[in-house]
């Protein structure tokens, strides 16, 4: 008898990956398929069609059902045994929309495997392009969705954000505004994760409240559609959305057409497919009060949380991995190109000269404080640089080994605040989780610390939304009997301390006003 084994998959923008994990929690086998080059036909760039308003994005919804046969195709060639495999889960980049035609989930559960599944699902979608998160087109469904509830704050403290353009409910007001007709002949709509899941399913596969989370359409804290929400964004939506269910829940069996094609076994089981970023804090073993925080082109802050109270910046969440709990995710603009400029400005372009003058100036840089914008910054909603000295008073210029502490610690101070809006606490057995380039860099992994007050730990995170649904999987098979995540992925390699907090700097930010 094979040994066990469980795959993550991961439908991202640009490419599809799937993960193998044993039951040692050890990468057993990976791969992917790469849309731009491995899928030519379908001509996206970066995954994606950027129509001419530059503002409507989406991504043809059979590339990704190709992309599928394909990296099926390519696992069966390599020998790979897919009777060992006693669970998958999986994650689908977050706000993007499927639109099945009416009568489709009949051919969803009667799909040939003599086909591959591209073929049979060709004429599934009443909406051939999908609107993915990179789309920005919908300002005017914000607005209104906004205003039909009573305000933005209402809208976040209801489903966990204000109206965003990429949130999924204000796409599918657009869609019926514009095409009425296209929003009657469909039956059901899937977020791109619980439509991949369908996929395994071979039927609809219900939304995950985590996922579901990113629509402006769930109340967070029933775990149920709002009506109100729903009445704003189009007739008959809660139909087309079927019922919302927990991460955790294992959506059945996988569906005959695999068991007949690939040798799958009959008793492989489909847990709920969730999002990229939710699958993200799995694959990264996020535990109550710890924060992740990836510093890349944007800085991406990830939160664990117990008691959110949701603001006009930043998203709450229901936790993926605990359903009785939270997530939140903040997004800065400004992160490494930032950084970038301030070292080439003053330390000659060398992260060296950078991390010596982060070194030669202390904790709190003597009162003085900065804020920098280089492009219009989204948490908060902010452009332009901003300098403060020790007397509160704004200033010009700061001497050089100054102005990089003041960027370095103005990023993560301004990182805390929004955290601690949204009702963030430190604890004491925080740990922050650090990923990105600049995780590598340890003069600024210890302001980071000295911020929050807290021991700093490098994590790799190259593939966490594949190796967090695989984690997923697993402990789908055991969620029901309260066995928690931590307990399913204690084997996993632990993250690595990098730093702990200056003796004497929780003194000094905490006596920083704006903190």
């Amino acid at each position: 008898m094979a040994a066990p084994c469980y795959l993550g998959w991961d439908f991202s923008t640009q490419q599809l990956k799937v993960i193998a994990i044993d039951e040692q929690l050890r990468v057993i086998y990976e791969d992917n398929v790469h849309f731009d080059k491995d899928l030519p036909e379908f001509k996206t760039q970066g995954g994606v069609y950027i129509h001419s308003d530059r503002l409507t994005v989406t991504s043809p919804v059979l590339m990704w059902v190709k992309a599928l046969d394909m990296i099926l195709e390519k696992m069966k060639s390599s020998g790979f045994n897919f009777s060992q495999v006693r669970a998958l889960s999986g994650a689908g980049q977050q706000h993007g929309s499927v639109y099945w035609k009416k009568g489709s989930i009949q051919i969803l559960k009667n799909a040939s495997s003599e086909l591959p599944l591209h073929q049979s699902l060709k004429g599934c979608f009443s909406v051939s392009n999908s609107p993915i998160w990179m789309d920005s087109s919908t300002a005017s469904q914000c607005r209104e969705l906004e205003k039909a509830v009573g305000g933005a704050q209402h809208l976040a403290s209801v489903t966990g954000s204000r109206a965003y353009e990429r949130f999924t409910g204000n796409q599918i007001a657009k869609i019926y505004s514009q095409n009425p007709e296209v929003y009657k002949q469909t039956e059901r709509i899937s977020l791109v994760s619980s439509f991949a899941a369908s996929l395994f399913l071979g039927t609809y596969a219900p939304i995950d409240y985590s996922d579901g989370s990113g629509m402006n359409l769930l109340q967070i804290w029933e775990k149920a559609w709002s009506k109100s929400c729903l009445d704003a964004c189009a007739p008959g939506l809660e139909e087309k959305l079927g019922c919302p269910i927990p991460s955790h829940s294992v959506l059945g069996p996988i569906s005959p057409y695999y068991s007949q094609r690939y040798g799958f076994s009959p008793d492989c089981k489909i847990v709920a497919f969730t999002g990229d970023n939710p699958a993200s804090l799995a694959g990264m073993r996020l535990q109550e009060g710890d924060i992740a925080i990836s510093l890349g082109t944007s800085d991406t802050l990830f939160l664990w949380i117990q008691e959110p109270t949701p603001a006009l910046e930043g998203h709450i969440l229901c936790n993926p991995v605990d359903s009785q709990t939270y997530m939140a995710l903040l997004c800065f603009k400004n992160g490494s190109l930032m950084r970038e400029r301030i070292r080439d400005d003053c330390a000659s372009g060398s992260w060296d000269e950078f991390s010596k003058a982060l070194s030669s100036t202390v904790a709190g840089n003597s009162g003085n404080l900065g804020f920098y914008f280089d492009v219009m910054e989204i948490t908060p909603e902010a452009v332009g640089i901003h300098r403060f000295n020790r007397d509160n008073q704004k200033v010009p210029r700061f001497p050089k080994e100054v102005e990089i502490r003041a960027l370095i610690e103005g990023q993560f101070m301004a990182k805390r605040i929004h955290a601690e809006k949204l009702g963030y606490k430190v604890l004491p057995r925080t740990r922050i989780l650090a990923t990105g380039g600049a995780s590598h860099n340890k003069k600024i992994l210890q302001v980071l610390s000295d911020v929050f007050n807290a021991p700093v730990f490098t994590i790799d995170t190259a593939n966490s939304a594949c190796l967090g649904s695989a984690y997923r999987a697993i402990h789908g098979l055991v969620a029901e009997r309260n066995v928690s995540l931590a307990d399913v992925v204690k084997l996993a390699p632990e993250p690595r301390l990098a730093v702990t907090p200056t003796p004497g700097a929780e003194e000094v930010f905490s006596s920083v006003p704006i903190l």
